[in-house]
């Protein structure tokens, strides 16, 4: 049962926590890209999905502390320090991801599609770039701090899973 359970934890982590980490990160260059070119219906696109990965995958997400809890309790090692450590840090990862990126990915995408709206009722491009100003680089640079922060907590938890220092189940 151990194998199984560590077996869908790790699966688990990979395909839900990887896109985030991955769609998270590329998000601000495109945001940045998109605001360059309020325009560009193709930019703006590519930060929809960006953004849409990062909400689906988070979601799915959940489910890799679920079965890190579920593999935990069958080894025995709930109170280990580096288990308790890593279970610290993806509650953070998890308030970073929720609070911090995942709103300022909806704001800067909302920010952008109000510029462009502003651009067609205004008879314009000039208009797009004035709306622009509700949004730009400074948001994205945020953001991109947020989510580095993210993917360092992740990169830490992976650590921790992998050295687990102290852990007398071998490593």
């Amino acid at each position: 049962m151990n194998t199984f359970l560590l077996a869908v934890h790790v699966l688990a982590a990979i395909v839900a926590v990887g896109p985030v980490t991955v769609a998270a990160s590329m998000f601000p260059p495109s945001a940045r890209n998109a605001l360059a070119e309020p325009g560009d219906a193709r930019a703006l696109s590519t930060v929809r999905v960006l953004h849409r990965i990062c909400r689906v995958y988070a979601t799915v997400g959940l489910a890799v502390p679920v079965f890190g809890f579920a593999t935990a309790k069958n080894m025995g090692v709930l109170g280990d320090t580096w288990l308790i450590v890593s279970i610290a840090l993806t509650a953070l990862a998890a308030v970073v991801l929720a609070a911090l990126v995942l709103p300022r990915q909806t704001a800067l995408m909302e920010g952008m599609e109000e510029s462009i709206e502003d651009g067609v009722e205004g008879g314009g491009q000039g208009a797009a770039y004035a709306g622009a100003s509700r949004v730009g680089p400074r948001d994205t640079a945020r953001l991109a701090m947020f989510t580095g922060l993210f993917n360092l907590l992740w990169a830490t938890v992976t650590i921790l899973m992998i050295v687990r220092p102290g852990s007398t189940t071998g490593a």
